[in-house]
């Protein structure tokens, strides 16, 4: 415990030291405020729990305080120490609390909102930006894109980033299921509703009240689930199969597919009602080969993650690794890459991933060229494997306006690897 007899020698401790807590009286010597003195340890970077006591108590002059940034207000005149010691500890308490919120929220936005998603190509900010705008909101979202997108981490974020991230987000691959199946998953059953229906089910909509919904394959609903499905989005109401009593539920719905729901719709395969409800926002997951400059750090970040989750010493891929890497048309996508990683990964012996460590499929395919790949014109020109690189380099430095830093980690290597690629260009 640190006394200080006024304001000036207060704020040198405060500067000097960190503390927990702060009891200050209103009048200071020098005619100093107490409130102006809070003011200042509140603008700290470990700011203290601050505890304002006074004489001239009054509502005003509470209500001030609290403005001014104090945790609680005392009047001295009817307070006892064992009330000071309670609100102290119940500050304390609060304050832990906060921390402890803080700290999961950092966790799951990392876990599941958008540190979670890596992509700094323009196809990506794009996507997350109108993830941050509709997240806030009770709009339905219709995510397609084809199979290893990484729409499933797009709903996710979603819901995270969204008022009910509190809430459940319950997942259900309508894909995986039969109709009748998919009918008693969504909306639950009465008992003796169909054979084997021994007791009354919940369904995922109720499990999600308050929450998220994410209905993944979408486009592989049959007819009468669309048709119950197409009433919730109009309603908020449903029965469970074999039951009359209507239930509502407040659940937000995000669906996603690899299929083109436009064309099902025109081929009769698809509700076109449902199709607008479901598409109020739409968004759509560009497949890896749109994303290229986004490669190479996708490939270092699962490196890293399957390294450390197999006490593996590898850190980097060789030149010829990662050119493979990055030519490689990715037809499944982040999912086949990250698949590709974690092989060479586990097989790998040494502290780099070199070309033979990858995939069969990356190593001969990796010279073949999708029509819409970064490379492609490098191949057409028939250039060199180091001639890939060397304007690799340049194209991403053009992109990050010369920062060395920023062009290194787009390209997943070191800024000292980059430094020495440079000199020998």
């Amino acid at each position: 415990v640190y006394v200080a007899e006024d304001a000036a020698s207060a704020a040198n401790l405060l500067e000097a030291e960190s503390f927990e807590v702060l009891l200050t009286d209103f009048r200071l010597p020098n005619n100093e405020d107490g409130m102006k003195l809070i003011a200042r340890a509140k603008s700290l970077a470990k700011p203290p729990i601050c505890i304002l006591m006074t004489a001239y108590g009054s509502e005003e002059l509470a209500v001030e305080a609290l403005k001014q940034g104090a945790d609680d207000y005392l009047a001295k005149g009817r307070m006892q120490i064992d009330e000071l010691e309670t609100r102290i500890a119940r500050a304390l308490k609060l304050r832990t609390l906060e921390s402890e919120n803080k700290t999961l929220k950092q966790q799951l936005n990392k876990k599941f909102g958008l540190e979670n998603i890596i992509g700094e190509s323009e196809p990506m900010q794009k996507v997350m930006d109108i993830v941050r705008q509709v997240a806030p909101s009770r709009a339905t979202v219709l995510i397609q894109g084809e199979s290893g997108t990484g729409k499933e981490l797009l709903a996710k974020a979603i819901h995270q980033l969204s008022p009910r991230s509190r809430r459940p987000m319950v997942t259900v691959h309508c894909a995986a299921l039969s109709p009748t199946l998919l009918e008693s998953e969504l909306f639950g059953h009465e008992k003796g509703a169909f054979t084997g229906a021994h007791e009354r089910r919940v369904g995922r909509f109720e499990q999600a009240e308050g929450g998220t919904l994410f209905l993944d394959e979408i486009g592989d609903i049959d007819e009468t689930t669309q048709v119950k499905l197409l009433r919730f989005l109009g309603e908020r109401t449903f029965e469970r199969v074999g039951g009359n009593k209507t239930l509502t539920a407040d659940v937000r719905v995000v669906a996603a597919t690899n299929k083109n729901l436009k064309e099902m719709v025109g081929n009769g395969e698809f509700r076109e009602d449902l199709y607008f409800r479901l598409s109020v926002v739409e968004l759509w997951a560009p497949p890896l080969r749109e994303r290229a400059s986004d490669i190479p750090m996708l490939a270092l970040s699962f490196l890293r993650e399957f390294a450390e989750e197999n006490a593996k010493p590898v850190s980097d891929f060789t030149a010829e690794a990662l050119e493979a890497i990055i030519r490689y048309a990715w037809p499944g996508n982040v999912r086949e890459l990250r698949t590709a990683v974690e092989h060479a990964v586990v097989l790998g012996r040494g502290d780099m991933i070199e070309l033979a460590g990858l995939p069969q499929s990356v190593q001969s395919r990796g010279v073949i060229q999708h029509e819409k790949q970064l490379t492609q014109p490098l191949v057409d020109r028939g250039v060199t494997l180091e001639e890939a690189e060397k304007q690799l380099i340049i194209r991403t430095l053009k992109e990050c306006r010369g920062n060395r830093t920023t062009a290194a980690r787009k390209i997943g290597i070191s800024r000292r690897t980059l430094h020495r690629k440079l000199n020998r260009y």
